[in-house]
């Protein structure tokens, strides 16, 4: 895949999952914009010396006008990918509206306002351009929510904001996707899952290997897609 010179905005890349996305992006040529919220995210982050990476701090992605300036700033955009996002496992009688919101917030309205404001850098490329967000695979699976019904609520959103956006901006060279990883095999599911088969979940480069195809110019005709990333779990 070529991405050379192409401009990729990547949210949540400081993460497990960002981390393994960005390297993906570098290897085949990219510019990665990285937005943060904490400076030891930026400080840890291991292609913070990478001369194709711009880390930005930007406070809170459910903030319309931080986002809009963020992406104001970009005129050569190619691609938009947005892993940003929060878990929370409750079962509802122990949650509350608070909890709900902060699930729509951080994984539903974090990844509206990227993608709106992404599709404005596209227009002013005029090149196209490529969206891809992280859905879950509660957003194909409900039942597998169970316990989570806040959070299976807010990815099952995700899941249908791409494909209604994908619909809506195809018009315009803009083709939008999705994937929905199961478990990840990350330390931090390690540590809280310690008797599980980590064999069974995919890596987080595996994921990333998806992602970066369909955010790349050689994906011509997916879109509305929430492509399936379980491994073997």
């Amino acid at each position: 895949m070529d991405y050379q010179d192409r401009h990729v905005v990547v949210t949540g890349g400081t993460g497990a999952l960002g981390t393994a996305v960005v390297g993906a992006l570098l290897e085949f040529g990219a510019v990665c914009h990285v937005p943060y919220r904490r400076e030891g995210e930026a400080k840890h982050f291991p292609h913070a010396g990478n001369e194709r990476v711009s880390l930005v701090a930007l406070g809170d992605l459910t903030d319309e006008a931080a986002v809009t300036a963020f992406y104001g700033s970009y005129d050569r955009l190619w691609a938009s990918i947005h892993i940003a996002g929060g878990f929370a496992m409750s079962p509802i009688a122990k949650s509350d509206k608070a909890l709900l919101m902060d699930q729509l917030m951080t994984n539903l309205v974090s990844t509206y306002l990227c993608s709106r404001a992404a599709m404005a850098a596209f227009g002013r490329a005029g090149t196209g351009g490529r969206i891809v967000n992280v859905a879950a695979r509660q957003a194909l699976e409900p039942r597998l929510g169970a316990s989570a019904s806040a959070y299976t609520a807010a990815k099952s959103a995700v899941a249908a904001l791409t494909i209604a956006l994908a619909e809506e901006v195809v018009k315009d060279g803009v083709l939008v996707n999705a994937v929905a990883p199961s478990i990840m095999d990350t330390p931090a599911n390690r540590k809280s899952m310690p008797k599980a088969d980590f064999g069974a979940w995919p890596k987080t480069t595996e994921v990333a290997a998806a992602i970066a195809f369909l955010a790349s110019p050689d994906n011509r005709v997916i879109r509305g897609a929430v492509v399936p990333v379980y491994g073997k779990f």
